[in-house]
């Protein structure tokens, strides 16, 4: 049974006093991702600063890290992290595709557990396989 804290005023609108407890007893704060292929824990967000990239780089490199489900946003958020500032156009032109397709098929195809469609399996597709399953590119 909970007691209930003593006030004088407003004194229906106490809470009881298993509600004053400290905060850190209940709330655990999140701890670092693993991803597949890297050694270490690796943190989440970008570390890029978007200053000194044109408008589309940024909205892309955004748009990388905030694709929907966590594991898409480090398969192609860090990939964009490393890569954005050296791509050319026709490869941005592919990013920007690859944006339109489904987080679950991209990671299907990421992963190797369904086979890449001709469309999409470009050597710049190769280089985000390989970034992500062995941590370099």
């Amino acid at each position: 049974m909970l007691a209930r804290v003593q006030c004088r005023r407003n004194a229906g609108l106490c809470k009881p006093a298993a509600d004053m407890a400290r905060p850190s007893l209940y709330i655990t704060r999140p701890g670092p991702v693993r991803v597949f292929g890297v050694g270490d824990w690796v943190s989440t967000g970008t570390s890029l600063s978007s200053d000194g990239l044109d408008a589309r780089r940024r909205r892309l490199l955004f748009r990388c890290w905030h694709r929907g489900i966590r594991e898409m946003d480090l398969v192609l958020g860090r990939f964009a992290d490393a890569q954005i500032g050296s791509l050319n156009d026709i490869e941005l032109d592919e990013i920007d595709r690859w944006l339109g397709v489904p987080d679950q098929q991209i990671f299907a195809w990421v992963n190797g557990m369904e086979p890449v469609p001709a469309e999409y399996d470009t050597p710049l597709f190769l280089r985000l396989r390989n970034f992500n399953l062995k941590g370099a590119v």
